[in-house]
């Protein structure tokens, strides 16, 4: 169809300018007289389009018709969610000033601000109780997991409290008896009193699902219920920084503002994931859309079921990827392992005898590559069983023993950032001043061995590094500074050439390598 559209244009267009052409012949007839005609211009006709065969019918078909399966099969299972504000209006203006009664947008000045979100909008510091602003309640989708009441569905479509109210596909409203969330994975239970009247979705085997495969989203975008569209998986184990433990699937079927806490699920009816998230720019889908694993997801929602809490293994070090500059410091190769830039006191991998500079490259069954990989193994470790550990250090293969322990829930590997000033190190372009058990206090550290980036000069090897003030310089290849004069010395033992540096931050700690 394209093809004769194109060709009818052309001839289109070539008309008028054989008519001009013509009209200039016939204008210089008076002075020559022609007895030939002009021969008539040649008219190319289309090909006729192929006719579609009834065997492209049949696929075409197949495929609507599998997707009408999945349609009858989960839509009934689907259901929209409704946070009401337990709090009036009225008791929100009578509030103190400056009070935060409500929980903020937590993706605000992120690609994913446009993604509903459903938190209300806090009183701002400065307004008067006239000015709050009325409490909004959150809007957006579940899913039923089981018959007897058990919806999965966005930590941040329930959180901030209120009544929450589940409406079932068949216009039934339940109120919520319990509602158990886990912020880490934006998952979230909501608990019915069901009947054996409630049909329930099949959670699948998300690892089981490849880049390719076809998806539906079901829910209820921008509030139209029983809405499907459908896609495809566009990547997998993506990590986008909105929640503390990310191992999205992307899809580009289409997820609006609504669809978040709704199923994705495979062409068997099966659910792979649950919506959560889009990047997007002006509120809309783009054809890309995250959505929490079932594997997760299920991992989640059991323990909420069982105890109401999620408890997690720790390990006790802080981890950073192992870059291609860093990998030649460590000896390891670049596509794999994870770097431990810092081992925590009291801790299982103190007992363990990790050190910074190790670099783990299987943990259990599996082969480690990213940070985000390694954390999602070890948090699954079972309390009580023992995990082998294989690690690099100094270029040689070490085994270790892991014995899980659970996280405290004060567990973190970062502090606060400050600025004091500092001593010039002209050669990395950098002001450094030792770290004092003062300054570590305050800065957040429990150790005060080390030096602190007060200055980065602009442009300077520092700086291409990703040095910044406030950083805590606590190696330099490898050995520990714990003075002026050691960093000094350890600098300058190889001033013009690499320098592999152990740096803590309020984002942690890892290597840094300043290149010669």
């Amino acid at each position: 169809m394209k093809k004769h559209k194109s060709r009818l244009r052309t001839a289109l267009v070539a008309a008028p300018l054989t008519l001009a052409a013509t009209g200039l012949l016939m204008a210089a007839a008076p002075m020559t007289k022609l007895d030939t005609k002009p021969a008539p211009a040649a008219v190319t006709r289309p090909a006729p389009s192929p006719a579609i065969t009834p065997e492209q019918l049949n696929i075409a078909n197949s495929l609507s018709q599998a997707f009408r399966n999945v349609a009858d099969r989960v839509l009934p299972a689907v259901v929209a969610i409704e946070n009401r504000p337990d709090t009036s209006w009225r008791a929100a203006q009578a509030a103190p000033e400056g009070n935060t009664k409500n929980t903020p947008n937590p993706f605000k000045g992120t690609p994913f601000e446009d993604m509903f979100r459903g938190g209300q909008i806090p009183m701002q510091p400065g307004m008067t109780p006239r000015q709050a602003p009325r409490p909004q309640g959150g809007i957006g989708s579940g899913v039923i997991i089981d018959t007897s009441g058990i919806v999965l569905t966005n930590n941040h479509v329930v959180e901030g409290g209120g009544t929450v109210i589940v409406k079932t596909h068949d216009g039934r409203e339940f109120e919520a008896v319990e509602v158990f969330t886990d912020p880490k994975t934006d998952i979230a239970v909501v608990k019915i009193n069901g009947d054996d009247s409630l049909t329930a979705a099949k959670l699948g085997n998300s690892d089981t699902t490849s880049v390719g495969d076809w998806v539906v989203a079901l829910g209820q975008p921008f509030g139209l219920e029983s809405t499907v569209t459908a896609g495809i998986v566009s990547a997998k184990n993506r990590g986008i920084g909105i929640t503390a433990r990310e191992n999205f699937i992307q899809t580009d079927a289409a997820i609006n503002p609504g669809n978040s806490g709704g199923p994705l699920v495979n062409l068997y009816g099966e659910v792979v994931g649950i919506n959560t998230a889009i990047s997007s720019r002006g509120g809309g889908n783009n054809g890309v859309g995250f959505a929490v694993p079932s594997n997760m997801a299920r991992w989640v929602s059991d323990q909420l079921v069982a105890s109401g809490t999620v408890q997690r293994a720790y390990l006790g070090v802080a981890i950073q990827p192992v870059s291609h500059e860093l990998a030649g410091q460590l000896g390891v190769s670049p596509r794999g392992g994870v770097a431990v830039t810092n081992v925590f006191p009291d801790t299982p991998a103190a007992k363990m005898g990790f050190q910074p500079g190790d670099v783990i490259v299987k943990f259990g069954s599996t082969k480690v590559a990213t940070p985000q990989q390694l954390q999602l193994a070890v948090e699954r470790s079972a309390i009580g069983q023992t995990v082998s550990v294989e690690i690099v250090r100094d270029g040689k293969t070490v085994a270790l023993t892991y014995e899980p322990e659970a996280a405290p829930n004060d567990f973190t590997a970062a502090g606060p950032e400050q600025k004091p000033g500092g001593v010039k190190m002209q050669s990395l372009g950098i002001e450094v001043t030792p770290l004092t058990a003062d300054v570590a206090k305050q800065l957040g550290l429990e150790e005060s061995a080390g030096v602190v980036v007060t200055r980065v000069q602009e442009g300077s090897r520092a700086e291409q590094a990703g040095l910044s003030p406030g950083m805590v310089i606590a190696q330099v290849n490898r050995q520990g500074v714990s003075t002026m004069a050691e960093f000094e010395n350890a600098v300058k033992s190889d001033e013009d050439g690499t320098l592999l540096l152990l740096v803590r931050s309020e984002r942690g700690s890892r290597f840094v390598v300043i290149e010669g």
